[in-house]
């Protein structure tokens, strides 16, 4: 089933393949802060120490958005539209407790139980991060938790639940290159959609942690292209060289997407890779043929039944068959014991 004809099908596969086949889909993306999102390990922001740039060599301290922050989300997205719709084994997913091992959420993103089997992520996030150094990039802010009556005090004593936290600031810009390995049309799809539909990230996603993903393009290639960090660095040469890093005032949204479509054109002529672009302008034909996929119940319900129906096939000609000789091989080993 074909649901795209703005590209070319020769960039997909008609199955999911058992090994690597050298086929790549790279989603070229910047994360937006729009709210006061915790990026956070051991109750601290989570911060690597980095050159600024490429040409700038000084290090500088700046906020990290780890692999799993980005993923997680973005996954469970994918897994509650698949629940909505009742497609799949979805009754019996439980992230992090059960998996059906069937789903696309499963076969793409991966799985592991243990002695029960596993499979690699065909989803590759690395690290990013912010554009901004980590002092011009959050704030700390005090908490409190009233009473009913609104106050800090009652019957004359006032509690001691205050305490401070580090929140990152809205418009910090986290640029992040999400990679689908050998992807089918629709597992493209369902990846491209958990991207474009995700808005919350990080701690206290009920209530903070509001984030925008705003894709600039997709390259398709013949293996793994630029890190977020290199990309990142080149970036912050680009506004740093025409003046547009100015704290603590953040950056334009406007001069950091110009700036990041430079960037990714400039470093990508220095891969060892063969590649297809489609960024910025030619990016836009693209770019609306999904939405208009995924912003339609009946191709939506079309694209997630077709992830499926690949996914399940996968499952029953790749994963049943190792389960099965995982479990011969145990019981062989308890018998020669």
């Amino acid at each position: 089933m074909n649901f795209l004809k703005t590209i070319d099908a020769k960039f997909f596969h008609n199955e999911i393949p058992a090994k690597p086949m050298g086929k790549y889909a790279h989603f070229i993306t910047i994360r937006i802060t729009e709210s006061y999102p915790l990026f956070q390990t051991d109750g601290e922001l989570n911060k690597a120490k980095v050159r600024a740039g490429i040409q700038h060599q000084e290090a500088i301290s700046r906020l990290a958005m780890f692999k799993r922050k980005q993923s997680t989300p973005e996954r469970l997205t994918g897994r509650e539209l698949l629940r909505n719709y009742k497609i799949g084994d979805w009754e019996k997913c439980d992230y992090n407790v059960e998996f059906s091992k069937t789903t696309p959420d499963c076969i793409l993103y991966g799985f592991a139980i243990g002695d029960a089997g596993s499979e690699k992520s065909k989803v590759v996030v690395d690290t990013a991060y912010s554009i901004t150094p980590f002092e011009d990039s959050h704030l700390n802010f005090t908490l409190n938790a009233p009473f009913e009556n609104g106050t800090m005090s009652r019957k004359g004593e006032v509690t001691s639940r205050i305490n401070s936290q580090d929140h990152i600031l809205p418009q910090v810009f986290f640029p992040s290159i999400v990679t689908l390995k050998d992807p089918t049309e629709a597992g493209f799809l369902y990846v491209f959609n958990n991207i474009i539909r995700t808005r919350h990230y990080g701690a206290q996603t009920t209530r903070t942690g509001r984030l925008r993903n705003e894709l600039i393009g997709i390259i398709f290639a013949d293996g793994e292209i630029v890190s977020n960090l290199r990309w990142t660095q080149k970036i912050y040469d680009l506004l740093n060289f025409d003046g547009k890093i100015n704290p603590p005032d953040p950056l334009n949204e406007d001069d950091v997407r110009k700036a990041a479509i430079k960037a990714i054109n400039e470093l990508m002529t220095q891969e060892c890779v063969t590649h297809t672009d489609y960024i910025g302008d030619k990016f836009t034909p693209l770019l609306d043929e999904v939405k208009s996929i995924t912003s339609n119940e009946n191709k939506l319900q079309e694209l997630l039944t077709q992830a499926n129906v690949e996914s399940s096939a996968y499952a029953q000609k790749y994963i049943s068959k190792d389960s099965d000789k995982n479990k011969k091989g145990k019981k062989a080993g308890a018998a020669t014991e």
